[in-house]
């Protein structure tokens, strides 16, 4: 089924590109707020009406939900920067949506967190999340809380690694994932706008453990399998110097980053992108 009219912040970013173009490929009328209209690339005009706003800005964001059926929202950042902090924008700037989907009686609002957000909330990272994620629920507003498993850009660390010539993990690498690409992450958002009032949980199609992809990324640069594996003891260390020592801005990705592989996290098997194909084109471009 087409859907009418949507709403979608964070187009510009990683996930909401692919969001944008799995949206107009079905035929969806899409509003995409953007912050530099200049920047945008994408011209198709017969499904594609760009506003120039600031999600961060409640001022900016005045009756642009009016005629909208659904809104979706991949707003929210890894990196602090610009002075903003995850509070900042993973809970206010979604919140000045949701009061504007509200205002204008919006049926339906997505919304991107993260797979074990809920579990994980003291993370600086999952706290405004999860935060926005409990006002959703309440809002009155039909809602669907996608969990995506990491994304293969969060998995570039480890070709940064690889090309040094070595991996280095923390404990016995056995820990599995299956991270998903962000162009199968937005094909499964649009295919899945009839599901409301739930919290989907998504993966890529392979389940990979830490050694392994160790290992792809090694290969992609033709290099000879090293791994040094840490002692876990080292992990919590660095996790709590972080904590003290550093501000939010640099513990923030490193704490979730150092948490999630510490357990599997694994999520439904979906999706046709590959991280071994992933890696291999990525080092065609370091």
């Amino acid at each position: 089924m087409k859907h009418t009219n949507i709403l979608l912040a964070g187009a510009t970013g990683y996930l909401g590109s692919y969001v944008l173009n799995a949206l107009i490929e079905k035929q969806n009328q899409v509003v995409a707020i953007v912050r530099n209209p200049d920047k945008f690339l994408n011209t198709n005009e017969n499904y594609l009406e760009i506003k120039q706003a600031e999600v961060t800005k409640p001022e900016t964001l005045r009756d642009i939900c009016k005629g909208i059926d659904t809104v979706i929202s991949t707003v929210g950042i890894t990196r602090q920067k610009e002075g903003l902090t995850y509070m900042d924008v993973d809970y206010q700037a979604n919140m000045n949506l949701l009061e504007e989907a509200k205002k204008a009686s919006v049926k339906h609002f997505v919304y991107v967190s993260a797979i074990n957000g809920n579990k994980y909330r003291n993370l600086k990272i999952f706290e405004a999340k999860e935060k926005f994620v409990d006002a959703l629920k309440v809002s009155g507003l039909n809602y669907t809380i996608i969990r995506p498993n990491g994304f293969f850009s969060d998995m570039k660390d480890f070709l940064q690694m690889a090309k040094s010539g070595r991996v280095y993990l923390f404990g016995s690498g056995h820990q599995k994932f299956n991270p998903i690409h962000g162009k199968d992450l937005a094909t499964f958002i649009v295919d899945n706008l009839e599901e409301t009032n739930k919290e989907l949980t998504i993966g890529g199609p392979d389940e990979l453990s830490l050694n392994e992809i160790s290992e792809l990324a090694l290969n992609a640069f033709n290099k000879p399998i090293k791994i040094i594996h840490l002692p876990d003891w080292m992990r919590k260390l660095t996790i709590w110097s972080l904590r003290t020592f550093t501000s939010v801005k640099t513990y923030g990705p490193i704490e979730f980053f150092l948490t999630l592989m510490a357990e599997d996290n694994i999520a439904p098997t979906y999706g046709e992108q590959r991280l071994k194909d992933f890696y291999f084109k990525e080092v065609q471009t370091i």
